[in-house]
């Protein structure tokens, strides 16, 4: 029973020094001990061999209890209500990419930086308006077919989620009317979402959004507004584009023109292929009336385009629907 002891004594000091634990359980004292038992007598086996697997029981215990004390001193206590950095590195369970910006927001904020840098004041539009922001004062006849509920959207109330950037251009106007008296000019982009009751395929979406640039002065004409446009999707494809117009209809504009642009060649384009970006136009006498300008003594032009049809030609994106679809595949791609 004393070399038990004497071996039970040496194997904890072992265990005290080892870096492997569980290598104690394997230790050949304790298979030398288990050998003594066939040469003992019949008495002395049976308390001889308890006593060893009370041993063993008594060292895998303490093995087992160091491992756990070396799992636990492993990890960290962390407070779960604090923010990663808080906590050391995030978890390789977890994945370490980042989030980005939609690339509809990036382009928007580009576009309207462009503006901006062009003399423009920049402001957001409303996603939700009245009749008069969204057609009276645009100079949309009563029996006009975007007044419908088949184009438009209503709420239960009346309001309408505008269809259009163009329901700011009545309050840009009047809020710009103190300015147009003192400088001379009114130049304001708008720019947010817009909503349409539209079938949706490749080129169509019920939601997207839009950009409208007004510019009121005393001798505002057609070749400033060209100019400027020309200029502005100059900078925003990064290379020199030929324009030309083509006769168009809006009630807000008189005369109505569709701008176009030959298909920039660093995106694939040849010449002669050419794409309709917006409409545009010299501001309709009524839309000035209805802001409080006299037009006979000031005139302006006015132009609006959605912002997805500027980003898909740029990007060679084919069905608008990537947009809204919450698709990571699409989104990373930016």
């Amino acid at each position: 029973m004393e070399q038990i002891q004497q071996i039970r004594t040496e194997l904890i000091s072992e265990l005290a020094v080892s870096e492997n634990p569980a290598s104690v359980l394997k230790s050949p004292k304790i298979k030398d001990l288990y050998k003594l038992i066939p040469t003992l007598g019949a008495e002395e086996k049976v308390s001889f061999g308890a006593k060893v697997n009370d041993l063993r029981n008594e060292i895998q215990a303490l093995v087992e209890a160091k491992l756990a004390e070396a799992e636990n001193a492993a990890v960290e206590a962390i407070d779960v209500t604090a923010p990663f950095a808080e906590n050391g590195e995030r978890s390789a369970l977890m994945s370490a990419e980042n989030g980005s910006v939609h690339p509809l927001q990036k382009e928007l904020e580009r576009v309207v930086e462009i503006y901006t840098r062009m003399g423009f004041e920049a402001v957001e539009s409303r996603q939700i308006d009245d009749d008069f922001n969204m057609f009276g004062a645009l100079n949309f006849p009563e029996n006009h077919p975007a007044r419908d509920g088949y184009d438009t959207f209503r709420t239960e109330e009346g309001f309408i989620p505008p269809a259009h950037t163009s329901t700011m251009q009545n309050r840009v106007l009047r809020h710009g009317r103190e300015q147009l008296e003192c400088e001379g000019q009114i130049a304001h982009v708008s720019y947010g979402r817009v909503f349409r009751n539209e079938d949706l395929d490749a080129t169509h979406e019920h939601t997207f959004y839009q950009c409208e640039g007004v510019f009121v002065s005393k001798d505002a004409n057609l070749g400033q507004m060209l100019g400027t446009l020309h200029a502005f999707f100059e900078e925003y494809y990064g290379e020199k584009l030929k324009i030309r117009t083509q006769p168009g209809y809006f009630p807000f504009t008189e005369p109505s023109l569709e701008f176009l642009i030959e298909k920039p060649a660093s995106i694939g384009g040849k010449p002669g292929e050419w794409l309709e970006m917006l409409g545009c136009g010299m501001i309709h006498p009524n839309v000035l009336r209805s802001a409080g300008i006299d037009p006979t003594e000031y005139r302006g032009f006015a132009w609006g385009g959605g912002i997805e049809r500027l980003v898909m030609l740029k990007y060679g994106i084919d069905d608008i629907r990537y947009f809204e679809s919450g698709r990571l595949d699409f989104l990373r791609s930016f």
